[in-house]
């Protein structure tokens, strides 16, 4: 792939992750800020400004390493984490789902906008037409993917957050505790077991398995339903 055409594959990724994870982490601080906690409202996180939310290795390391990987053909990232201070919501152990659960949430709704908006504005004649539909096809695949993946049962993952707020103690603290390891198996799980997979001659694709296969069997449905496919 030569410059020019990785250069057009990266201007249909950056948008659609962009929105995805800006919107995610906004909807985070919204939906805290409105049940009693304005920590990330005060610290000007409640916001539709991508500056606000990047975090330099899930926004544009990773991205970027991905998309090298995949040959122009994937990308995926994350954002700053919104700062909660559960003990501020109303009610903390429901509100904490609540606002775990507006993030996968945001990304569900702005995939089914997207899809319903691929036709008509797909249809733009030229150039111009063909951008905006990839624009809107990848904003269906990222923002489903987001929300998969995010609504895994681990902490710091919202899944985890919800499964927290959901379980009964026996079951919740174990779990909670696992939040400062929490990134670190998902990094491993992303890129150190598949590795470690194919050195041995094993398809160890975890992450393929977990969250990418049932995101693009979402995203199919979702496409079929809207009539994109």
């Amino acid at each position: 792939m030569n410059t020019a055409e990785l250069l057009s594959q990266l201007s249909v990724w950056v948008l659609p992750v962009l929105f995805a994870v800006t919107l995610h982490e906004a909807a985070h601080g919204w939906v805290a800020w409105r049940l009693g906690d304005n920590t990330a409202f005060s610290l000007g996180r409640v916001s539709f400004n991508p500056l606000r939310h990047i975090d330099p290795f899930g926004t544009v390391v990773l991205p970027a390493m991905l998309l090298l990987l995949s040959g122009g053909r994937f990308m995926f990232g994350f954002a700053k984490p919104v700062p909660v201070n559960f003990s501020r919501l109303g009610h903390p152990r429901r509100d904490m789902v609540l606002v775990a659960a507006a993030g996968p949430g945001i990304n569900f709704a702005m995939a089914l906008v997207a899809a319903f908006l691929i036709m008509p504005l797909a249809a733009v004649p030229g150039a111009f037409g063909t951008w905006l539909g990839a624009n809107l096809l990848n904003m269906v695949w990222i923002n489903i993917l987001l929300a998969i993946f995010n609504l895994l049962p681990l902490p710091p993952l919202d899944g985890g957050r919800i499964a927290v707020g959901v379980l009964p103690n026996a079951l919740a603290l174990p779990l909670q505790r696992l939040e400062r390891f929490g990134i670190f198996i998902v990094l491993a799980v992303v890129f150190i077991v598949p590795w470690i997979g194919g050195k041995l001659g094993l398809d160890l694709n975890v992450f393929g398995w977990i969250v990418v296969a049932p995101s693009m069997a979402v995203a199919d449905a979702l496409l079929r339903a809207t009539g994109v496919q």
